[in-house]
């Protein structure tokens, strides 16, 4: 069970790093970690399909959502009308959206060390990252719903559901008025979500048994209000017709290959599905840039230089940061290390079987190839970064057509934060010593602002840095 925990990636690493690139996981289940077996795993044409592992991550009343879906003639009829929607010039169309949000942190943030600079004691600080989480959960709903839980506003984690699920799938438009609300800690209930996937790992036999035990059955009662919490967003959207460009606009307005709109209960899961990956993808990754950052002051300074002679304004445009170098190659770094999924997400050979550098695997076996291990692997990742297997190498939002949608939304709301955060502020570990999750983010950094060269070495000559030093 060893596997089931948050550190699965770190554990079936060392495994690889133990036994070669061929790890037995399960009876059933091969572990392979070799770059080529991405291609032949997940890549067009593969001889393999996805598990039921997929089966405990959707909410058990609801349809499958783009992801979770193991039909591949269901997958590619999502795809027709969800892809375009995360093309480069339709993801464009949503900057102003997330700049907007990104600008409420930045104040917040500025609030809160105005306060500190009042006595100016060296012996403040912020925890940053529930707040890069309120960040990035209001910029997915923004997109998501049209309008933003407010997380950063409130300065806390909550949202609105109500207490009833399946029955209020018809009704939207009357959802407000016809079912009781209650707040919940939506993302820490998101976090909660986790030990669904624990239970995606045993046997298909077991987890009608493991369903009774508190722990796993926290699981889906955590999925189930997440799914109503989308639910009334969506209602809400909906009550009031708007031409607003955001990704739900763009849902309703499109069509599958026969020409029909999208339904309710598939724009719910569909948004669900985007919710849950939006918010988690950007924040971890966010999170594990700021962390990496924070632990190499020199390549932080680096990048405050880069940044500091080319941005004029707190919050960053796409088209200011898109040629930034340094800034991709640190986002790029983050990825590298801190993909959202690490593990090998697990597909069954078809019945032919599936060959994977000279060794066959028949029909029904269970194969995956970790990303977690790929991105580390020494024979690839060398001095020379421009080489070709390099860049084969980088998998960070998977492979293939199963590879995550929403990739350039990822990668422009990622530029817009670093850049908008890295500008205006320093960041320092409190626990340097502290260990670090590989599948889970729990960091304590605290946040000195750094607005300008000049706020840099004011700080420098009032100590306020150094004392922060010797307060870690």
């Amino acid at each position: 069970m060893s596997l089931s925990t948050e550190h699965c990636s770190e554990v079936i690493h060392d495994l690889h790093m133990k036994y070669g690139p061929y790890v037995r996981l399960a009876p059933n289940h091969i572990s392979v970690a070799l770059l080529d077996a991405q291609a032949i795993i997940y890549g067009h044409g593969s001889g393999a399909l996805k598990t039921s592992f997929y089966e405990v991550l959707k909410p058990s009343s609801s349809p499958y959502d783009i992801f979770t879906t193991r039909d591949h003639q269901a997958h590619t009829r999502k795809q027709k009308f969800i892809s375009h929607i995360f093309l480069p010039k339709s993801v464009l169309e949503l900057e102003p959206h997330v700049r907007h949000i990104v600008s409420q942190l930045v104040k917040q943030w500025d609030r809160l060390y105005d306060g500190a600079l009042e006595g100016l004691s060296g012996q403040e600080g912020e925890d940053c990252f529930p707040w890069v989480n309120y960040l990035t959960f209001d910029i997915i709903s923004d997109l998501a719903f049209g309008a933003p839980f407010e997380m950063v506003k409130a300065g806390k984690d909550i949202a609105q559901v109500p207490q009833e699920s399946l029955a209020m799938m018809g009704s939207y438009g009357q959802v407000a008025l016809k079912y009781a609300m209650k707040e919940i800690p939506a993302i820490e209930t998101l976090s909660g979500c986790s030990t669904t996937t624990m239970l995606g790992v045993v046997p298909e036999w077991w987890r009608v048994l493991f369903k009774h035990i508190p722990f796993f059955r926290q699981g889906e009662e955590n999925i189930d209000a997440l799914l109503r919490m989308v639910i009334l967003a969506v209602s809400k959207r909906l009550e009031v017709p708007t031409d607003r460009n955001d990704v739900l606009g763009k849902l309703l307005a499109g069509k599958d290959e026969q020409g029909n709109p999208i339904g309710r209960e598939e724009l719910t899961v569909e948004s669900l599905a985007l919710l849950v990956g939006g918010s988690d993808m950007t924040s971890i990754t966010s999170c594990a840039i700021i962390y990496y950052l924070a632990c190499a002051s020199d390549i932080q300074d680096k990048l405050h230089k880069e940044l500091d002679a080319v941005l004029d304004s707190d919050v960053t445009t796409a088209e200011q940061v898109k040629n930034l170098t340094y800034l991709q190659v640190c986002i790029n770094e983050g990825l590298q290390l801190h993909c959202m999924v690490g593990i090998g997400l697990p597909c069954v050979a078809t019945k032919n079987g599936i060959m994977i550098s000279g060794n066959y695997f028949p029909g029904g076996t269970v194969v995956s190839s970790p990303c977690y291990t790929i991105h580390r692997d020494p024979s690839v990742w060398g001095d020379n970064l421009e080489d070709a297997a390099v860049a084969k190498a980088f998998i960070p939002f998977s492979f293939g057509p199963r590879a995550c949608i929403g990739r350039n939304l990822a990668i422009l709301e990622l530029q817009i934060i670093i850049a908008s955060i890295l500008k205006c502020y320093h960041f320092v570990l409190e626990n340097p010593n502290e260990d670090v999750c590989a599948d889970v983010l729990f960091f304590h950094v605290s946040l000195i602002q750094d607005i300008a060269r000049s706020a840099r070495k004011l700080f420098q000559k009032t100590n306020w840095m150094s004392c922060q030093s010797e307060k870690v």
